[in-house]
């Protein structure tokens, strides 16, 4: 009969997402997330496998329960313009409240994982293709509403918010100032007025 977990399975994932935000998948051991689980490494291989199962279990966690996640969630049902630019203020206001300059765990997987690891990239991947969706989809409502101009269409405008949301996370890590993120998020206004078309659409082909 198999012996009942000795330790909080939640409080122990928690602590090793923050150990793989905060460090990088390559610079953390199994000793650094068994001592930030604080569990033994025995116990750590029963309850949730090999380093490479605990993060991938870690990656989808914080996927499923980020704010990406919950402001999406909360956004149904808001004007398209409105979601889409209350997306882009959640993700600068998060990355101004983090001291320690994490960024997000899924684009720092992006980074440093993805290009090498094809279950990680199928993630990052997935994660994307639904922020992407999310666009998409507003986009698309937007313009038959009227409240965001028609000149690209909508999976072309949603790469290029997808770009932007890309791009600040990175600068975020490097400059998590309010001046240079929201400077960094001006374009997405240009780009549902219809203004930056002409770029948006030579940079499109």
């Amino acid at each position: 009969m198999a012996r009942p977990r000795e330790f909080d399975e939640d409080a122990a994932l928690a602590a090793a997402i923050d150990c793989f935000w905060t460090r990088g998948y390559e610079a953390t051991s199994v000793r650094d997330l068994a001592d930030s689980m604080g569990i033994t490494g025995a116990s750590l291989y029963n309850a949730f496998g090999d380093k490479r199962a605990l993060f991938r279990r870690a990656l989808q966690h914080y996927s499923e329960h980020g704010t990406v996640r919950r402001y999406i969630a909360q956004a149904d049902g808001q004007p398209p313009r409105r979601a889409i630019m209350g997306l882009f203020q959640a993700i600068i206001a998060e990355s101004l409240a983090d001291p320690r300059r994490r960024g997000c765990l899924v684009v720092n997987t992006a980074l440093e994982i993805a290009p090498h690891d094809p279950e990680c990239r199928q993630a990052v991947t997935d994660r994307l293709d639904w922020i992407e969706s999310f666009f998409r989809d507003r986009v698309a409502a937007g313009q038959a509403d009227g409240t965001i101009a028609p000149p690209l269409a909508p999976d072309i405008l949603a790469r290029h918010l997808l770009a932007l949301v890309l791009g600040i996370r990175v600068m975020a890590r490097l400059r998590p100032e309010r001046a240079v993120l929201d400077a960094m998020a001006a374009p997405v206004i240009a780009l549902l007025d219809g203004t930056a078309a002409g770029h948006a659409g030579a940079a499109s082909e």
